[in-house]
C-alpha cells in the first residue's frame, strides 16, 4: 500500500509541475517554425542568463524560508525578512542592470541593449514573487498555487503565439487591422518578441500576487536576515553549479563552434525534456516520501526499491523517445534544418537518466543534514562539464556537448553513491540497475542506428524490453500487489 500511495502522490505532484513544462515544450514548435538557427541560439542564450540571474537574486532564500517558517514562533518575522532580502537584491540588480545594460549586452553577445534591459526587468519581477509563491506552498494552498502558475505560462504562450504567428498573419491578410493595433507592414517576428512575452507574463503574475505582497509587507529582522543568508548561501552556490551543469553547454558550443550549430544543439536538446518531465514528476513525489518514511524500520529497503523502479520507467522512456524520435521531432522541431542534430538525443536521454539517478541518491546528504556535500558535488560537476566541453566539442562537434553532459551526470551519480555508502548506506540493487540501463541503452542504440523510422521494430523492441523487465522484476511486482 505504501508504494501505491507513493505513485499516487507522484502523479498528482507531477501533473502540477509537468503541465507548464509541456506548454513550454510546445512553444519550441513555434520557435523552430519562425526562428532561424542564429535567433534560436540567441533566445536560448537569453534564457540561460535568466537562469543564472534567478539563482543569484533568490540567494537560496526560498529554501531558507521553508526551513525556518514551519518551526518559527513569529512566522511574520521569517516572512518579512525573506521578502526583504529579495527586495534588496532585486533593487540593487535593477539599478546596476539598467545602468550597465549597453556594456553588459556587448560583453554577453547581444547586439541590442534592450535585450539586457528586458532580461533585468523580467528576472527582478520573477524574484519578487518567489516568497509569495513559497507562502502558498507552506500554507497548503495548492489550488491557488497551481492556478497562478498555469496562468503565467498560459499568458506567456498566448502572447508568444500572437506575436510570432498571429501578427505576421494579420500583416499579410488584414493589414488594416494590424496597422490599427500598431504593427507595421515591415513587422518581422524574432527574439525580441519572445522575451517581451516573458516580461508581460512576469508582470501579470506580479499583479495577481499584489494582495499577497501587501500582506507580507517589509518587516526585516536583523538576526533572522543573518540566519536566512547563512543557511541560503550554500544552496545558492549549489544552484549556480547546477545551472552550469544544465546550461553552460549552450554558451560554450556557440563559442567553440558557431551560433548555427548551437541553435541545432539547443533545439535537439529540447527532446531530452521528455526524460526531464518524468524525472521532475518522480522527484516531486519522491522527496516527501523519502522524508516521511525516514524513521521507519525498512526505510532503506524502500529507497532501494524506488530507485530500481525509477530506472525501469526511465529506461522505458528512453527507449520510447529514441524509437519514435522522428515522429516527436516532426511535432516539436518544425523546420528540418534542426533535425540534423537528432543523433545527440539518445545520449542526452541517457545523461538525463543519470541526472535522475543522482537526484534519488542525494537522499543520503538530505537525511543526514550534510547539504553542503550536495553543493560540493554540484561544483565538481560544473568543473567536469566545462573541462569535458573543451575536450570533446572541438573533436566531436555538438555530440561533444551531449557526451560532456553524460560524463558529468554519470560522475556525479557515482561520487554521490560512494559517499552515500559511508554516511547513509542503502542496499541499492546495482547489478540489476546496471543490467536494466545496459539493455535499454543497447536497444535504444540499435533502434536509432539500425532501425530508425521502422516503427514496427521499434515497438517490438519496447515490448521486448517490457517483457524482460517483467521477468526480471516479477518478485517485486508480486510484493507490490
Amino acid at each position: 500500500m505504501v508504494y501505491k500511495s507513493f505513485f499516487k502522490d507522484t502523479v498528482i505532484y507531477g501533473l502540477a509541475s509537468v503541465l507548464p513544462r509541456v506548454i513550454n515544450l510546445a512553444l519550441v514548435a513555434v520557435f523552430t517554425a519562425v526562428l532561424d538557427r542564429v535567433d534560436f541560439s540567441d533566445q536560448t542564450t537569453w534564457y540561460v542568463y535568466a537562469a543564472f540571474i534567478n539563482v543569484l537574486l533568490t540567494m537560496g532564500i526560498e529554501t531558507s524560508f521553508f526551513r525556518y517558517y514551519t518551526s518559527a514562533a513569529d512566522k511574520d518575522k521569517v516572512l518579512g525578512s525573506s521578502f526583504f532580502i529579495h527586495l534588496i537584491s532585486s533593487l540593487v540588480f535593477l539599478f546596476a542592470g539598467l545602468l550597465l545594460a549597453a556594456p553588459a549586452g556587448a560583453f554577453l553577445g547581444f547586439k541590442n541593449a534592450l535585450f539586457i534591459r528586458i532580461l533585468v526587468l523580467t528576472t527582478v519581477l520573477d524574484t519578487l514573487v518567489v516568497i509569495p509563491f513559497a507562502l502558498l506552498r507552506v500554507q497548503g494552498r495548492p489550488v491557488r498555487y497551481f492556478v497562478l502558475k498555469m496562468a503565467n505560462v498560459l499568458i506567456l504562450a498566448l502572447i508568444t503565439v500572437f506575436l510570432l504567428v498571429g501578427v505576421p498573419w494579420l500583416v499579410g491578410h488584414r493589414p488594416d487591422m494590424a496597422a490599427g493595433l500598431g504593427f507595421e507592414a515591415t513587422y518581422s517576428p524574432g527574439v525580441f518578441h519572445i522575451i517581451t512575452a516573458n516580461l508581460i507574463a512576469s508582470l501579470t503574475t506580479l499583479f495577481m500576487l499584489l494582495p499577497s505582497l501587501y500582506r507580507i509587507g517589509i518587516k526585516p529582522d536583523k538576526g533572522m536576515v543573518t540566519q536566512l543568508l547563512r543557511y541560503g548561501w550554500p544552496i545558492m552556490v549549489g544552484g549556480i553549479a547546477y545551472a552550469v551543469n544544465e546550461n553552460v553547454d549552450k554558451l560554450l558550443i556557440q563559442k567553440l563552434m558557431d551560433k548555427e550549430s548551437n541553435g541545432v544543439y539547443a533545439a535537439c536538446y529540447k527532446l531530452g525534456v521528455f526524460m526531464t518531465l518524468y524525472i521532475t514528476a518522480f522527484r516531486l513525489g519522491a522527496e516527501p516520501f523519502f522524508f516521511s518514511h525516514a524513521h521507519t524500520s525498512d526505510a532503506k529497503q524502500k529507497y532501494s526499491t524506488i530507485m530500481t523502479w525509477f530506472v525501469v520507467f526511465g529506461s522505458i522512456f528512453m527507449l520510447f523517445v529514441t524509437g519514435f524520435i522522428d515522429i516527436l521531432a516532426s511535432i516539436i522541431l518544425r523546420n528540418k534544418v534542426y533535425t540534423t542534430g537528432l543523433y545527440i538525443v539518445p545520449v542526452i536521454l541517457l545523461a538525463n537518466l543519470f541526472s535522475g539517478i543522482y537526484n534519488n541518491l542525494s537522499i543520503w546528504y538530505k537525511l543526514t543534514d550534510r547539504t553542503r556535500a550536495g553543493m560540493y558535488i554540484s561544483i565538481l560537476g560544473g568543473v567536469i562539464t566545462i573541462v569535458s566541453l573543451y575536450l570533446f566539442v572541438p573533436f566531436y562537434g555538438i555530440m561533444g556537448g551531449a557526451i560532456a553532459t553524460l560524463i558529468t551526470y554519470f560522475c556525479m551519480a557515482v561520487i554521490s553513491y560512494f559517499f552515500g555508502r559511508k554516511f547513509y548506506p542503502v542496499p541499492y540493487e546495482l547489478p540489476r540497475i546496471a543490467l536494466i540501463i545496459g539493455v535499454s541503452a543497447f536497444l535504444s542504440g540499435l533502434s536509432f542506428v539500425n532501425f530508425r523510422g521502422n516503427y514496427t521494430i521499434s515497438t517490438g523492441l519496447i515490448a521486448a524490453f517490457v517483457i524482460f523487465v517483467f521477468l526480471l522484476q516479477k518478485e517485486q511486482i508480486r510484493k507490490l500487489r
